[in-house]
């Protein structure tokens, strides 16, 4: 792994006079596939049954066209997933769907609960069992015992015990229910289709499926949504210091994770990742003949560098798009190769050039040294790295895979001792007051959960 994973992406449809739910769903995800690439599923509900398929693998691979024709329902419920190796199998995909006393509910959850085995171990001594270890299994079984024929505070007794940052949405057989955590560190928007509604991670899906974006769910806020309307249920947003509601949104959302087509709280996140590169520019400048990007998400925030320093920006590096994934290749050795064979340089353009090199994040280093040696090679006289996020030298415990952090290469080293490492002319890192301005600054209405890189949580760790 030489980038940070989410853990997943969701979608949830209702429409009015239609049963293709399932169809826009398989689309949406098409376009959430960059949040997880482990697993991908579809739950749907027609005349108040309900049915599921799910598997490991990308989205056409599960989602081929026979399975959406059985797949018929006017409420559709979908998931994608990146998880540790420990949940590689098919019984933690999602959506997860139960049967209880009030019938059948489906669950597709987004994040990390902080509090979830404590949960999970006080409903195991009362009697509960549960097949998986997944955060999703216990939020759906807390659901289950809450709901007293109102699904609705059910939902609401639930969130008012687990603690974490999470999107979830939760499909029965007459409705769907959208909930944000109360700090919103995980997305969730709301948005227009034809024919009714749908809620995803991202506004990028909307997109997908031919539809309209409305706005983000508020941090703490339920939706209930059928085709016809929309209810919004806000006594568990907060009203503190007389501001609408206060937040502490996930920043690696913006610096990495999100598409850069979408827009969330707000933001669109191309427009941030560009200011983050121009603030770099200001805060880390160096004489150079030409910035390039590592391809697809360090791009814009190399464009924002050209911009800010005036240095010619050009695409020195072509990315193979139909290369597999790197980071799943068994050995190390594989991965090398699988670097080489996916990011190759333009001689031509770095041949003899003093090149600014700019990505969105180092985790292990294992690629970037790899980017660095194939530029010299190409014939690149000096390479500056630059990086548009802060060190990541600590846990995330809010739904990023981080769970081998301390062999980060920033987790413990100085900048200067990267630097060696990477073979680097010169490193520099975006400070963190600097990807703070690019997000809007202290003034822009809501904060922001810079955990990953400062250390500091917007919530106690139990």
């Amino acid at each position: 792994m030489d980038k940070l994973r989410e853990e997943c992406g969701i979608v949830a449809v209702s429409l009015k006079a239609s049963i293709e739910a399932a169809e826009l769903a398989y689309f949406a995800l098409n376009g959430l596939q960059h949040r997880g690439q482990q697993s991908a599923g579809v739950a749907v509900c027609h005349d108040g049954i309900m049915s599921c398929y799910k598997d490991m693998g990308l989205v056409t691979e599960v989602l081929d066209e026979k399975i959406l024709t059985l797949l018929k329902g006017e409420m559709a419920l979908g998931h994608v997933k990146y998880g540790p190796a420990k949940e590689s199998f098919q019984n933690y995909a999602q959506p997860l769907i139960i049967n209880y006393r009030n019938g059948s509910l489906a669950t597709a959850f987004n994040g990390a609960l902080i509090n979830g085995n404590k949960l999970r171990e006080r409903m195991e001594d009362n009697g509960v069992i549960f097949s998986t270890k997944s955060d999703c299994e216990v939020i759906a079984a807390l659901i289950a015992r809450h709901d007293k024929n109102d699904i609705t505070g059910a939902v609401k007794k639930t969130m008012q015990e687990i603690k974490g940052g999470y999107a979830l949405c939760i499909m029965n057989h007459n409705c769907i229910i959208g909930a944000r955590d109360p700090l919103g560190i995980r997305p969730l928007a709301l948005g227009k289709i034809d024919g009714g509604y749908t809620l995803a991670s991202e506004s990028c899906a909307f997109d997908m499926m031919e539809g309209e974006f409305i706005r983000d769910i508020k941090p703490g806020e339920i939706v209930i949504i059928d085709a016809e309307k929309v209810i919004s249920d806000e006594s568990l947003v907060s009203k503190d210091n007389g501001a609408a509601f206060n937040s502490a949104m996930c920043s690696f959302e913006y610096v990495y994770f999100a598409r850069p087509d979408s827009t969330i709280d707000g933001l669109n996140v191309y427009d941030v990742r560009e200011n983050a590169g121009r603030t770099l520019a200001a805060e880390c400048p160096v004489n150079a003949d030409i910035v390039i990007g590592v391809p697809d998400s360090g791009t814009p925030a190399a464009i924002g560098y050209s911009l800010g320093s005036g240095i010619p920006y050009r695409p020195g590096l072509i990315k193979n798009k139909y290369v597999g994934r790197i980071f799943i290749q068994p050995t190390v050795a594989q991965r090398e190769i699988g670097i080489r064979i996916k990011l190759n340089p333009i001689d031509s353009l770095v041949e003899g050039k003093s090149v600014v090199l700019v990505d969105d994040s180092i985790v292990r280093g294992i690629t970037m040294r790899k980017i660095i040696t194939s530029l010299r090679h190409a014939g690149a006289k000096e390479v500056h790295l630059r990086i548009s996020s802060p060190p990541i030298r600590n846990r995330c415990y809010f739904g990023v895979d981080t769970t081998d952090v301390k062999n980060f290469i920033a987790t413990s080293r100085p900048v200067e001792e990267i630097r060696q490492e990477l073979d680097a002319d010169s490193l520099a890192f975006i400070s963190l007051d600097g990807l703070v301005k690019s997000l809007g600054g202290p003034d822009c209405g809501s904060g922001y959960c810079t955990g990953c890189f400062s250390g500091e949580y917007p919530m106690e760790i139990e």
